[in-house]
Formats: structure tokens, sequence, C-alpha cells
């Protein structure tokens, strides 16, 4: 019997995944039935209205979440069940996140940032600050590594996260509304660095509305009342 090449397995997939909340006696259904797979190298952006369900995809996509019913495997491994603890490992070794409200901590600098996934990853000192340097490097930010996110514009503080989800050289990147915050300019000038990131062999997956952001990516998922459409 053969076995399959690597790159053709999925590096994440989703099995019928649904997602239900209990709000006082009541059942919210987000997410209905949802089957996806994600490969290496994968430029998938994942669209819908508010409400649609799209946020809570992602979610559970970066084991932030777990799904009421339904499998998501992650490479090869069922990680529908896992414990909190499990889950984190995971989030921290093999997912980068992307926030539209960038999520930096306010006092510490941009250096510092980029150095805390590395912290809990249990890098030397040393060692996560030389990383750090050089992926800020990477998207000029080099002068700017000892400001603080309020010194920093809103494309420089949006550099600093993407910095900061790479630097572990994680599996997937997930980026929910990256440009949300932003002008349209420094927007594009977002969407390029993801696209320059997908071109070197990142896998990417990204939530957001905007239409014109959809157009750079490889695959368009659009979902709607918790259902791919």
């Amino acid at each position: 019997m053969s076995v399959p090449k690597l790159s053709k397995m999925p590096i994440l997939e989703l099995q019928n995944v649904g997602k239900t909340y209990q709000i006082d006696s009541q059942n919210l259904q987000i997410l209905k039935g949802i089957n996806l797979e994600v490969k290496k190298g994968d430029f998938i952006v994942i669209m819908g209205p508010s409400g649609s369900g799209k946020s809570t995809l992602m979610n559970i996509m970066g084991c932030l979440d777990t799904p009421t019913s339904g499998k998501v495997i992650f490479e090869n491994r069922d990680v529908s069940k896992l414990s909190e603890t499990e889950l984190a490992q995971i989030r921290n070794q093999k997912v980068g996140f992307v926030f539209q409200t960038f999520n930096l901590i306010p006092r510490t600098t941009a250096l510092a940032n980029v150095e805390l996934p590395l912290i809990y990853k249990g890098i030397p000192a040393a060692e996560r600050t030389a990383l750090a340097k050089k992926v800020l490097e990477q998207f000029g930010l080099s002068p700017r590594i000892f400001h603080f996110p309020n010194q920093l514009s809103g494309g420089e503080q949006q550099r600093v996260a993407i910095s900061r989800a790479l630097v572990t050289q994680p599996l997937i990147i997930l980026a929910d509304e990256p440009t949300g915050n932003l002008d349209s300019k420094t927007g594009e000038e977002i969407i390029k660095i993801f696209q320059d990131l997908n071109k070197a062999g990142n896998t990417i997956i990204l939530v957001t509305h905007d239409k014109d952001i959809a157009a750079h990516a490889k695959k368009i998922i659009k979902i709607h009342d918790g259902e791919i459409v």
C-alpha cells in the first residue's frame, strides 16, 4: 500500500464540527456541521457577516475553544477533547495569533511583547532576545524595539503582533480582522505582509468581512448562520 505524501496531508481538519452555547435555558447553535481541511501553504480567508460564526470557527481552529460536536484533527491528533493545559501547549507551539486589537501588553516594549511566547516555551533569555530582534528586524522595526505600544502607530503595533505570532515558527497563523483598526493604506501594507509570508511557505487563515482583502487569498470560505455556503 502506498504512503500518501506528507504535503497532501491536512495540518488541520474539522469533521462535522458544531458549537452550541447555553444561555439561560436556551441553546444557541453557533456552528452547524462544519467540514474543512487546511493544508501546508494554504492562504484561506473566512468571510461572513457579523454573527455568522466566523470568529467562533477561528477560536476552534486555534484551539482557543472546543466543539460541542464533531472532531478537530490537528497533525493527525484529535484535539477535540483535550484539557485546557494540553490545548495551551498546542497553541503555544503550533499556532500564531494576530488580532484586530493587536493585543499587545501596554507597559511592555515591542521586544518584550515578541519575546513573551518564547518565555512560555522555556527558551533561555539570550536566545529569545536574539530571535525576537531578528523577526522584528524582518518587519523594519529595529529602531522601535524599545518603544511601548502607545509610542507606535497602528501599523507598527500590528507588525509587532505579527512578529510575536511568527517568532515561535508556528504551523498555522490565524489572523482575526487584522486590518480592522487600520486605515486603508496601512491595511494594504499589512495584507502584503501576509501575502509575502504565505509565499515564503507559511500557512495562513484570515478572518475578514472585507471583499478586497479576501481577493488576496488562495481560497475563500463563506460562512452564514453557522454553516459553510
